[in-house]
């Protein structure tokens, strides 16, 4: 049956490998592997891990503790508990031997009091450190300082254990912490580590009042143990039905042996410590030696039953774990209540119990008990009324248990794999928000993981018959889903889940309603009754059958029977609904061939009972013959019963051994691991097998899993059998042998384990006559069949290899025959699939030049061997070397090491134990080596002797006569023979420059760190003032005057009548469009009138959006006299300005919470690039930047220098948390200046604080023994060239070298401000006349190389290739929209632009999106990308300034609908993101068709966001100055703002106004005059001797100056 939704579901993705067909089934419904999982990924083990409801999710690593966000995405906070600000663990914790308890510095995390919405939620941590603290902490993050805190109150010990909870008792109503910890150790080695008070020497639980400061313990607070029992180890605690249960057992913490059952101890759940017993839990059942350890724990509340997993010792190598090491057992809660006991056997109480009693052994429930091979960790709960368990491994599996009605356990189903196989850790934590999720904890890592792989299930009836109850099939989906996955899932008739059974599932049935008619319906639920249905043969198209729904009646078609529908064999089945439709495909070919009713049915046809026959559905059968229902075949046909492959298997009692028929014994099976794709050959030894008739192979796994039969596939011998087993998903299996149904003899334990895996091969690279050894390193290498060596021009070469489970060695194979140096894959077979395990390089075979023989004494020999350079690793097992001497007697040379220099290779070896070491010396004619295959003989090298010289002395002599003879023809030469020398030199040095920056620019990587501190934004109120003013900076100081200390009465009436006068929209659009008119109102003036006008509206964001509506439209109304595209181009009116001032103001809030963090990393990387190579001081270029305006192309040669500096201890600095000693890498060619900066920048870096002195306030002292020499720029010692200019000092200049100390010092004289140098100085660009002089210095001796500016042009890509990622991330966090929401004033504004260009009919799209580019990017992002110093509180330099141009520019780019074409010859700054452009450009289309797809904004939503700006920005601005600049503006201009006002219509009212506010100025004037009156004579000019008129205005004013 097909169900399908007008969208077809997507077909599942095909296989990379070849599988067998079992196995690739299973491959498909196998669990995910982690690559759509979130991961977060810690630096050390993870101990400790807790969820709350609302702030997230909190994990312990190592010394730190991390706050996750639920999807764990994003840290949201961190406190390191170590106060060094890194996580690494004060003594190193090796993971000990499972199931032996682990160690963690975190004890506990508890996160209580969340559901008080007035105090807010605690979070109480606990670590060893300080002797076991214990703090209390505000949820919402971990940087608030603690309320409480206290020591001793979990165990010290990081492999003690601590169990704890929090709970609510007491008179009033007060938080205590229940907690249970093993807070002595009797281990000598590990007493010394924490010592605690007497008083908790013999306690095993405290119960501490978390309202008190220090945590106090209650009078009647502790529960002791008895001095007897030995260490406890407490695994969980919980609540339930008013008590405290703590689930632990006696472990001894030396041996890692149990001493005792485990147990579960009780307390009342009060402010005093009240014993109410202890109950014993035996959980042994299928393992013969009891499961002792307690490893995980989970109460089920809704069920009242608790959960365990046990486990048994398996010894130190896992040698004694089986199939039935560990096991889940459930308890009921009441029966471990009811059968505690208060007795003195683990702790004190005043009750004692009879001698030799012994606490009562809890049974648990037996049908829920589940054994299996290596169980980590429980949690429980209950979904629909159904319990479902959750259980981690130890090799990564998370399995999901779900209970029968009566506790009956099911078969596991694995619903996540790690892939690198970590053990779970013990704990599971469901996510607390949404329950289709849990929280899967493992190693460093921590996954959020789905808790049902729903989708799997393809069908409705496979969905529902699958009984998880966290799945169901949704109708309006058609798909197995979650029901919160479900649309409208709140409808009940939407969803179906297991409790509505399969029963439930809409299908198609064909009916005989009565002799001569056959009905088609649809039975089953559905959320809507289907509108149509229709029959179709598929033969011939023929529609059969088409009907209607009509009311309160299903759709259903009849068919009357016919004779020529015999020959309908096909047919198609519809039934149509609004939005899906159900169809089914009916085959009636072969119905008069089947003979069973169920497979009849089955396939489509009907079973005639009467005549016990399959027939066609459409011909004649009497009806109550008929029969169209699988389920009349169950009760009429009896299933076969399985008796092979995957079904139960029941043994039999028939024992023929025991009758003494025959003997058969089993011996073994091999191997004992195989690969979860099985294994077509395995073998089991014993004796007797040929006499057997009937060999079958039983394999039991997990106890509540089916067992798996297999036929035996050949007897080979009396001894030898083999058996092909089948895939299966890792687990261990008990394998025994059953001959001719008796009993089954066992055959020990085989092993499913993951397929191999590689993580790297060593040595990569070998030569190509082979036998090196190679080794693979990796995991679960024991499974594999066979290695192979893949060539692409020849076949597989499989060779012998020796594998255990981390590795393999194999010898590489000879491929001397091959044409070309060929790479070959390694890879590995397992049974008919192929794993790819990395390349192996072959190269050419080494080449050896000659030996030297030294003798050491008179019985030693060294041998060294010269041979070329190559990158081939040879140890001592790939080589034999042989020496040769006399006549022809080998000595054997024993290999000691191999070194190499720039031009050779030197292998070197010793004889040892000889006689005659000299004469043997010299009596060597050979050597061999042997490298794997390859076999050769290495000569002596020659050495010339005294009879040589004598004759070669005179050819010399006579070579150097004619030599001379010839010195005259040759002087014509020598000139051209100079200039050639020079271009070869100057070719050498440009391929070395070229073949450096080459590979500088594959190779160089640029350390950037994720995280960078706090961005250092600037306030809402600076960022306004440097976007509005970005040049006037003289405006700052008087709009940022603290706005809460002004007099609220002391408000100006005329400013308060100007303020209302603008607030008329007609007015100001009038006055406005008349200062425009004015030629002498400059491009400077519209903005400065733009920004005063912005800042005096701040608090009226509405009113301005609606002058910037009325201002943008009677623009558009000029540009599209002229040119449309122009418009908003350049800044050359009010309402352009005004429009760019808009944007900062309603961007400011996206801005800084989206794009400010990557673009404050991308001037950082930016920085921290430029300083990684030289910047010359005086003219501020350096090697790496992205202009070419700014590159230093005469760059020295230059080296990085490690300086360990010392800092001074200052008052202004005197933490004792401050690092003082710092490693700084500097550069040799570095000022002192500049090696100042890189050292402050680290001081900052490692501490998060300044050093607390300016930079020209300190000093630098080189540290040579105990002579300190101080550094400066300029000094005695400093080069002054010919020209008279000095050159600045360096690191280099003073020879300081790695490791030198450098001491930082307070200067004492009076230091000056920062130098400026003049010309009369140089750094690295020498003047033109030293270009090629030799420079004093042992640095600068010889002559300079030749530069090329041109040479230098790849440290611009280089320069690019390191900030490529952060630019990206930049530019995608602008062009996107977060939540699918675009910014309020992006969408409005373009909707607005969208709506103008429809209302004046402009057809031509490109106009548009030229509008919206000059409108946002053009007019606010570029001016923010050119200047950061406008958002952060950096200081931005001349070169920074230069290399953000670039980038501007790219940006732009971006969004220009013309293609540009770049010829070789363009700039560099263009060619640099030319084929960046196109995918950028891309991108920006689809970022403004998403939001101009997006719905539209109402009125309502824009005007409740710029209400909210509005609010935001209150008393931000001194909004009078503004007002007053505004006045400047129009009393300059009045005569002709007053002309325009009386020539308009309506703007009579606005006209008198503006007369009033210039009279109250002009009386505001007089008044200053009157005051600086007062200020002359005070006395004469007392208000008082003033005669205005009492309590007049004047007079108050007047008096209000005093």
């Amino acid at each position: 049956m097909e169900v399908s939704g007008r969208k077809a579901p997507p077909r599942p993705p095909r296989p990379a490998a070849r599988l067998p067909l079992l196995a690739y089934l299973l491959a498909l419904a196998a669990p995910a592997r982690g690559a759509d999982q979130p991961v977060w990924r810690l630096e050390q083990a993870i101990g400790a891990i807790a969820a709350s409801l609302r702030d997230g999710v909190f994990v312990a690593s190592g010394s730190c503790l991390d706050q996750l966000d639920y999807s764990l995405e994003h840290r949201l906070s961190r406190l390191y508990r170590d106060q060094a600000g890194n996580c690494t663990e004060p003594v190193s914790l090796a993971p000990p031997a499972r199931p032996r308890p682990g160690s963690s510095f975190s004890k506990l995390l508890l996160p209580y009091r969340e559901g008080a919405e007035e105090l807010g939620g605690l979070l109480l941590t606990g670590w060893t450190f300080d002797r076991g603290a214990c703090e209390v902490r505000p949820l919402g993050n971990l940087s608030r300082s603690s309320l409480r805190n206290s020591t001793e109150v979990v165990s010290c010990h990081p492999q003690g254990s601590t169990a704890g909870v929090v709970y609510r008792a007491g008179p009033k109503n007060s938080w205590y912490l229940a907690v249970a910890a093993t807070y002595v150790l009797p281990e000598p080695e590990t007493a010394s580590r924490c010592s605690p008070a007497a008083s908790d020497r013999d306690t095993a639980i405290t119960l501490k009042n978390t309202e008190e400061r220090s945590l106090a313990t209650a009078e009647l607070g502790r529960l002791n143990l008895r001095g007897s029992s030995g260490s406890l180890h407490f695994v969980d605690a919980f609540l339930w039905n008013g008590s405290v249960y703590f689930p632990y057992y006696p472990y001894n913490y030396t041996s890692g042996a149990t001493t005792g059952w485990p147990s579960m101890v009780r307390i009342a759940q009060s402010a005093e410590v009240l014993f109410q017993g202890q109950a014993a839990l035996d959980c042994s059942h299928g393992h013969p030696d009891g499961r002792p350890l307690l490893l995980s724990s989970s109460l089920v509340e809704a069920l009242d039953v608790w959960a365990g997993v046990f486990s048994a010792p398996t010894g130190e190598g896992q040698e004694r774990r089986t199939r039935a090491t560990t096991a889940l057992c459930l308890f009921r809660m009441s029966e471990i209540q009811a059968r505690a006991k208060s007795c003195r056997w683990d702790f004190e109480t005043q009750q004692n119990c009879k001698e030799g009693d012994q606490p009562e052994r809890v049974q648990p429930i037996a049908s829920s008990t589940l054994i299996h091979s290596d169980l980590t960790s429980v949690y429980g709960t209950v979904v629909l009324n159904r319990t479902v368990l959750f259980l981690g491994t130890g090799d990564g599996q998370l399995l999901k248990v779900i209970l029968g009605e009566n506790l009956t356990s099911n078969c596991p189903e694995v619903i996540y794999e790690i892939k690198e196989e970590t053990p779970v850790f013990y704990k599971l934590v469901p996510d607390p928000r949404k329950n289709n999720y849990i929280y899967l904890t493992a190693g460093k890592e921590v996954r959020r993981i789905l808790v049902a792989n729903c989708s799997k299930h393809k069908s409705c009836v496979e969905c529902l018959t699958a009984a998880d109850p966290h799945c169901g099939w949704c109708h309006l989906q058609q798909r197995c889903t979650f029901k919160e996955d479900c649309v409208e899932s709140k409808h009940f008739e939407n969803w179906l889940d297991i409790s509505s059974g399969a029963k439930e599932c809409p299908k198609i049935q064909i009916t005989r309603s009565s002799r001569d008619k056959t009905t088609v319906t649809m039975v089953g639920h559905f959320s809507s009754k289907p509108s149509e249905c229709w029959v179709k043969n598929m033969d011939t198209g023929k529609v059969l059958c088409q009907e209607k729904s009509r009311e309160n009646k299903a759709c259903a078609c009849i068919l009357l029977t016919r004779p020529s529908y015999r020959d309908v064999l096909l047919v198609n089945v519809t039934f149509s609904f609004s939005f899906t439709h159900l169809s089914e495909r009916f085959n009636f070919t072969n119905c008069s061939s089947l003979r069973e009713c169920s497979i009849c049915i089955g396939t489509g046809c009907a079973w005639c009972k009467r005549d016990r026959k399959c027939i066609h559905p459409f011909t004649f059968c009497d009806p109550s013959d008929y029969e169209r229902n699988q389920e009349f075949c169950h009760v009429a046909v009896e299933k076969p019963s399985k008796t092979s492959g995957g079904g139960r298997f029941k043994d039999t009692k028939s024992n023929r051994t025991s009758l003494g028929l025959q003997v058969f014994y089993v011996k073994a099976i091999e191997p004992q691991k195989i690969s979860t794709l099985g294994k077509s050959n395995v073998i089991v030894t014993g004796a007797n097998f040929t006499r057997a008739s009937n060999i079958t192979m039983i394999l039991k796994g997990t106890s509540t899993c089916d067992k798996d039969v297999i036929q035996v596939s050949h007897v080979l011998n009396d001894t030898h059998m083999k058996f092909s087993l089948p895939s299966s998903r890792k687990e261990m299996k008990d394998v025994c042998i059953q001959f001719d149904g008796g009993n089954c003899s066992a055959a020990g334990a085989l092993s499913y384990i993951a397929l191999p895996h590689c993580s790297h091969i060593f040595p990569a690279t070998t030569w190509i006559s082979g036998g090196q050894n190679i080794t693979i390193k990796g995991r679960n290498f024991d499974v594999i069949d066979s290695l192979i060596i893949s060539q692409e021009l020849k076949e597989n070469i499989n060779v012998s290899e020796y594998c255990r489970t981390d590795f393999c060695r194999f010898l590489a194979p000879n491929l001397k025959s091959s044409k070309v140096r060929p790479n070959v894959v390694v890879k590995l077979r397992v049974q008919d699939t192929y794993l790819d395990c990395g390349t192996l390089q072959y190269l050419e075979d080494p080449r050896f030049t000659g030996y030297r023989v030294e003798s050491e004494g008179d019985t030693e020999l060294e041998v060294k061997i010269q041979k070329e350079n190559d990158n081939f690793n040879i140890s001592k097992r790939d080589i034999e070397i042989t020496l040769f001497h006399g006549e022809n007697k080998p000595l054997n040379c024993s290999f000691e090491n191999i070194t190499r220099n720039q031009d050779l290779t030197t292998i070197l070896c010793k004889i040892q134990g000889i006689k005659d070491a000299n004469s043997i010396a010299a009596s060597s004619k050979k050597v061999r080596v042997k490298l794997g295959n390859l076999e050769l003989y290495v000569e002596q090298e020659s050495v010339p002797s005294t009879w040589y010289f004598l004759i070669v002395l005179p050819v010399l002599l006579v070579i150097v006569i004619f030599a001379a003879v010839g010195v005259t023809r040759q002087k014509s030469k020598e000139l051209s023979r100079k200039q050639s020398q020079q271009l070869e030199l100057l070719e050498s040095e440009l391929r070395k420059e070229i073949r450096d920056g080459f590979a500088e620019l594959q190779m160089d990587k640029l350390d950037v760190v994720d995280s960078f501190g706090t961005v250092p934004f600037l306030d809402y109120k600076h960022f306004a003032l440097r976007t509005f003013f970005p040049e006037s900076g003289g405006f700052t100081h008087i709009f940022t005057e603290d706005m809460h200390n002004r007099d609220a009465d002391d408000k100006n009436e005329s400013l308060t009548a100007l303020d209302a006068l603008i607030c008329n929209k007609s007015f100001l659009v009038t006055v406005i469009h008349t200062l425009e008119k004015q030629k002498n109102f400059s491009v400077k003036d519209r903005c400065l009138f733009a920004s005063f006008l912005t800042i005096a509206l701040q608090t009226k964001l509405v009113y301005l959006t609606s002058i910037l509506e009325v201002l943008t439209r009677d623009l558009m109304e000029q540009s599209s006299n002229m040119q449309p595209k122009l418009m908003l181009r350049r800044t050359e009116s009010v309402v352009e300005k005004l429009l760019t001032n808009w944007m900062s103001v309603c961007l400011s809030g996206f801005l800084r919470e989206t794009v400010g963090e990557p673009f404050y990393l991308l001037v950082t990387t930016l920085n921290q690039k430029i300083n990684k190579g030289p910047v010359d001081v005086i003219t501020c270029k350096a090697l790496y930047t992205l202009n070419e305006d700014w590159l230093l192309w005469q760059v020295p040669e230059f080296s990085t220098v490690a300086l360990n500096v010392v800092f001074e201890k200052i008052p202004e600095n005197e933490s004792a948390d401050v690092c003082r000693n710092i490693s700084v890498n500097v550069l040799d060619c570095d000022t002192i200046g500049q090696a100042k900066e890189k050292i402050f920048q680290a001081f900052l870096s490692k501490n998060g604080s300044p050093y607390g002195l300016q930079l020209n306030e300190i000093g630098l002292e080189l540290q040579v023994g105990t002579r300190q020499k101080e550094l400066l720029d300029i000094d005695g010692s400093s080069v002054i060239l010919e020209d008279g200019i000095t050159k600045l000092n360096t690191i280099g200049h003073y020879e300081i070298s790695n490791g030198s100390t450098i001491k930082v010092f307070k200067k004492i004289a009076n230091f000056t401000s920062d130098v400026e140098y003049t010309d009369e100085h140089c750094h690295l660009i020498l003047p033109d006349s030293e270009a090629f002089q030799d420079v004093q210095g042992k640095r600068h001796r010889g002559k300079h190389k030749f530069k090329v500016k041109e040479m230098y042009l790849t440290k611009l890509l280089s320069t690019k290739v390191a900030i490529h990622s952060v630019l990206e991330k930049l530019f995608r966090s602008i062009w996107s929209l977060p939540n699918s929401r675009a910014p309020f004033a992006i969408k409005y504004f373009f909707d607005f632009l969208d709506a103008q260009a429809e209302n004046k009919k402009i057809t031509d799209p490109d106009v548009v999106h030229i509008w919206k580019t000059n409108s946002l990017p053009l007019r606010f992002w570029v001016n923010i990308l050119k200047n950061p110093q406008f958002v952060f509180d950096i200081k931005k330099t001349p070169h920074i300034d230069g290399c953000l141009s670039v980038i501007a520019q790219a940006f732009m780019d971006a969004f220009s609908l013309t293609e540009q074409q770049l010829g070789k010859e363009a700039p560099t700054n263009k060619l640099l993101y030319a084929k960046d452009i196109p995918t950028y450009k891309e991108e920006v289309k689809s970022y403004y068709k998403a939001i101009r797809d997006l719905p539209p904004l109402s009125s309502l939503e824009m005007e409740e966001f710029l209400t909210q700006e509005s609010k935001k920005h209150e008393n931000e601005f001194n909004e009078e100055v503004a007002l007053t600049e505004i006045y400047k503006y129009i009393v300059k201009y009045f005569d002709e703002i007053l002309n325009k006002l009386e020539r308009e219509r309506g703007l009579e009212e606005a006209q008198k106004q503006l007369l009033h506010v210039k009279v109250l100025f002009d009386e505001k004037k007089k008044c200053k005059w009157m005051a600086r009156v007062f200020q002359w004579s005070p006395t004469a000019l007392h208000p008082t001797r003033l005669h205005f008129p009492s309590g007049s205005s004047k007079a108050r004013r007047v008096s209000g100056l005093y």
